[in-house]
C-alpha cells in the first residue's frame, strides 16, 4: 500500500503542520508509517529558528539521498520554515529532492499527493533489497497512529507573526499574521475530540494575540468556545507574547476550570536594552506588571518561559540583570538558548558575542533556573497527581511517561498493567515519591478514561517471580 512518512523539526506549529499532511495523506490513501524505508513519500517537515535545526534538516535530506538512489520511485519532499526561507536555493543545494512546498503550500502539497497516489501500486510490495539494507541514520516518524497519537491535538489558530523580533526569522518565512476563522478552528478542535482526544493545545507563533477579523473574536473569547465544547478534557495553548496579556484574558483564564495551569510566556532577557535590541515591545518592568496580574488571577498555576543568552550587545551586566530576574520570578519551566543568528534577520548582521561566553552564560543561568524547576516538582512530592499518557518511557519501556496539566513529566512502572488498559483510560493518577530537574517518578494507584472521572484502582507493582527468586 502506498505509505507516507512525515519527520518534524520545531515548534508545536509545525507538529500541527504534520498532523495536516497526514490527514490529507490519510485522506487521499496513503497509510502513515514509522520507518522510512517502507514509505513512498517521505517528507522532511523542516525548522529555522536555530542553525542547529537547518543543519539538521540539510543532514536528513542527505541521509534520506541513499533511500532516492535505491528506488528512485520514492518522492522525498522537503516543506517547512526552512523550505520557505531557501526554497530558491534548495534545489541547488539537494537536487535529488522531488519538491519544496513553502509554509504557505500546505494545501498544495496535500493537493501533490492525490497526484502521486495513482503511480503508488497498492499490490507492489516494492520494497527492494536495497531499500531495506538503507540506514536512515535515525530519525523518528511522526504522526503514527501510535496507542497514544489520539489523546493529543495541536490546532493552528493563526500563521505567521507582525511583530518581527530581530533575533527571528518567522516572520519572513511564516509572513505576517494571518488568523483563521473561528468556526473553522472550533470545527477542527470538534474532530479532534470525536477521534478520542483528551487535551487540544492551541497554538500560534503569538496565540494570544489573535483576533478574527470579520466578528471581532478575541483569544479570550476562542478559549471559552474552545473550552466550551462537549467531550474536552483539558485545553491549553502556546506561545504568547507579553504585550498581548491582558485583563480580559487573565479573566478568562481565571474562570475556564478545562484550561490547563500553565501559562507560557517568553521574556527573552531580564534588561531593557536588550530587549530594546530585540524589539521585544515591553519593558522589565511591563513584564512583572503582566506576572503580577497572571499571579492574582491563577495563584498557583506553573509559570514558564523561553531566555536567550549572549544577544549581541548583551554585557555582564545585561546578562546578571536576566539571572536575578529568574530569580524572583522562579518559573516552573524555563527553555534557554545561546543565541544562534539566522540569515535574514536584523541581529545576524550585528558583532557577535563569543560562543564561548554564550556557553559560560548558559550553564549560569541554567543553575539559577534548575534550582527553582527542582523546587517546584519537589513540591509534588508526596502528593497524587493526575497525569495523561504520552507511552512507554524512551529509557526503560518497563516505564510509562506522562505528563501533569502543569506539564510536568511523570515517570512510573508499569508493572502488571496492560498498555491495553492505559490505551482506554489514558489518565493515571500517580503518587510522586521522587522530584527532579527533569520531573517526577512515582507509582500508579490507578487510571481514568476522563480527567474528571473517578479513578479506577489498579496494582501497577512489578510482580515476582517466586519460583526465578528462589533459584
Amino acid at each position: 500500500m502506498a505509505s507516507i512518512y512525515i519527520e518534524t523539526f520545531g515548534c508545536q506549529m509545525n507538529e500541527a503542520d504534520s498532523q495536516y499532511i497526514a490527514d490529507r495523506a490519510a485522506a487521499s490513501g496513503y497509510a502513515v508509517t514509522g520507518d522510512a524505508a517502507q514509505a513512498s513519500v517521505v517528507v522532511i517537515n523542516t525548522c529555522t529558528v536555530r542553525d542547529n535545526a537547518e543543519k539538521r534538516a540539510y543532514g536528513r535530506m542527505a541521509h534520506f539521498k541513499a533511500l532516492k538512489a535505491a528506488d528512485p520511485r520514492i518522492k522525498l519532499v522537503v516543506c517547512g520554515c526552512l523550505a520557505e526561507q531557501d526554497r530558491d536555493r534548495m534545489q541547488g543545494k539537494a537536487p535529488y529532492v522531488d519538491a519544496v512546498f513553502g509554509t504557505r503550500d500546505l494545501a498544495r502539497l496535500g493537493d501533490a499527493l492525490v497526484a502521486w497516489r495513482s503511480g503508488f501500486d497498492d499490490d507492489d510490495e516494492d520494497l527492494t533489497e536495497q531499500r531495506l539494507l538503507v540506514d536512515p541514520l535515525g530519525g523518528r516518524g511522526d504522526c503514527v497512529g501510535d496507542a497514544y497519537a489520539h489523546v493529543r491535538a495541536f490546532v493552528n489558530v493563526q500563521r505567521g507573526c507582525s511583530y518581527y523580533c530581530t533575533y527571528c526569522i518567522v516572520p519572513y518565512v511564516r509572513g505576517r499574521f494571518d488568523n483563521r476563522p473561528a468556526g473553522d478552528i472550533l470545527a477542527e478542535c470538534r474532530r479532534a475530540i470525536e477521534r478520542g482526544a483528551r487535551e487540544i493545545t492551541l497554538v500560534g507563533q503569538t496565540v494570544n494575540a489573535y483576533r478574527e477579523p470579520a466578528s471581532g473574536t478575541d483569544f479570550a473569547d476562542l478559549l471559552a468556545a474552545v473550552a466550551a465544547l462537549d467531550g474536552l478534557d483539558r485545553l491549553t495553548f502556546l506561545t504568547s507574547h507579553p504585550k498581548d496579556y491582558t485583563a480580559k484574558l487573565a479573566a478568562s483564564m481565571s474562570a475556564l476550570p478545562a484550561l490547563n495551569p500553565r501559562f507560557h510566556l517568553p521574556v527573552q532577557s531580564g534588561s531593557d536594552p536588550i530587549l530594546r535590541r530585540m524589539n521585544r515591545k515591553y519593558t522589565v518592568a511591563q513584564y512583572r506588571e503582566k506576572i503580577a496580574l497572571f499571579r492574582e488571577m491563577c495563584p498557583d498555576w506553573a509559570l514558564t518561559t523561553d531566555l536567550i543568552v549572549a544577544f549581541p550587545g548583551e554585557t555582564e551586566h545585561d546578562f546578571e540583570a536576566t539571572l536575578a530576574l529568574c530569580d524572583e520570578m522562579r518559573f516552573a519551566q524555563a527553555f534557554m538558548f545561546v543565541y544562534s543568528p539566522r540569515r535574514g534577520t536584523p541581529a545576524a548582521h550585528w558583532e557577535q558575542i563569543a560562543p564561548e561566553i554564550g556557553n559560560e552564560r548558559l550553564r549560569r543561568l541554567a543553575a539559577v533556573v534548575d534550582r527553582n524547576v527542582r523546587a517546584w516538582h519537589e513540591r509534588k512530592r508526596g502528593s497524587v497527581v493526575r497525569a495523561l499518557v504520552q507511552g512507554p518511557s524512551r529509557k526503560d519501556r518497563t516505564k510509562i511517561a506522562a505528563k501533569t496539566i502543569d506539564n510536568v513529566t511523570i515517570i512510573a512502572p508499569l508493572g502488571s498493567l496492560a498498555e491495553a488498559h492505559l490505551q482506554a483510560k489514558p489518565w493515571i493518577d500517580v503518587r510522586v515519591d521522587e522530584a527532579f530537574t527533569w520531573g517526577c517518578a512515582g507509582e500508579i494507584l490507578g487510571v481514568a478514561e476522563r480527567y474528571a472521572a473517578a479513578r479506577e484502582p489498579v496494582d501497577a507493582r512489578p510482580t515476582i517471580d517466586l519460583v526465578a527468586a528462589l533459584r
